[in-house]
């Protein structure tokens, strides 16, 4: 894992936008895996611009969202669909056949999974994984359990993932979480995870420790040979 802490939220969005915007010139038709939340926004904002200035940079870029919010209609404020729509699929100008996303409220969520494990068979591996990590540890939403599940599938939440600010902008709460599995997220062939935020301090002390439990699903990351890791200067503790 390369880590590299940037001073300020900026500079972090910055330079994570530099890394995509790289790795699409080295290949057009990228398959990239987007995490939502507040650490990436800022990377996104940015790739926007880019497509403002060059959009023929993204005439072929295919995307896979990493999780979403299960039991609630998609076009609710807080989803993650709501959030990429917002953010970077409608901005990009992504079509339909470029982009694959768990839909948040399908009549069968176990068949659901197996729609999203067959595309990305089909469609993969991810070229470039785009992640944040939870308070408690969590990657997407593969939780800190005894055992972690390696493809797409119906996740129970925590009550501190239920406590998430984009969930509080729901009418209606998720009961479940859709999510890429363990083994989905590490055969991507390059993860970029994204850290901002004093809230994250503790959670990035455990993942420093490079101690790997199911405990922590975000330590598997130091499984992986190609992660770079950007932290915000506020989220990382250099006592400790």
């Amino acid at each position: 894992m390369k880590i590299e802490i940037a001073d300020s939220y900026n500079e972090l969005s910055l330079k994570a936008k530099n890394l995509v915007v790289q790795e699409i010139e080295k290949n057009k038709r990228l398959l990239l895996c987007t995490a939502t939340g507040s650490s990436p926004t800022g990377m996104y904002q940015l790739l926007c611009t880019q497509f403002q200035e060059n959009p023929e940079l993204f005439e072929q870029l295919r995307i896979i969202k990493l999780d979403e919010w299960g039991g609630v209609a998609m076009d609710q404020p807080g989803t993650c669909e709501h959030y990429l729509q917002q953010n970077l699929l409608q901005p990009l100008q992504i079509p339909e056949p470029r982009y694959t996303g768990f839909n948040s409220n399908p009549e069968n969520p176990g068949l659901e999974c197996e729609r999203i494990q067959d595309k990305l068979r089909t469609e993969g591996p991810i070229d470039l994984c785009i992640l944040g990590i939870g308070l408690n540890g969590h990657l997407a939403f593969n939780e800190p359990a005894d055992y972690l599940q390696p493809f797409c599938h119906v996740a129970e939440l925590s009550e501190m993932t239920l406590q998430h600010a984009m969930a509080s902008k729901m009418n209606f709460k998720p009961t479940y979480g859709f999510t890429l599995g363990m083994a989905d997220i590490l055969h991507s062939k390059m993860i970029l995870i994204l850290i901002a935020g004093k809230q994250k301090r503790e959670i990035v002390q455990k993942l420093m420790s490079k101690q790997v439990s199911s405990s922590v699903p975000a330590s598997f990351l130091w499984l992986h040979p190609n992660v770079y890791c950007l932290i915000e200067k506020d989220a990382f503790d250099e006592t400790a």
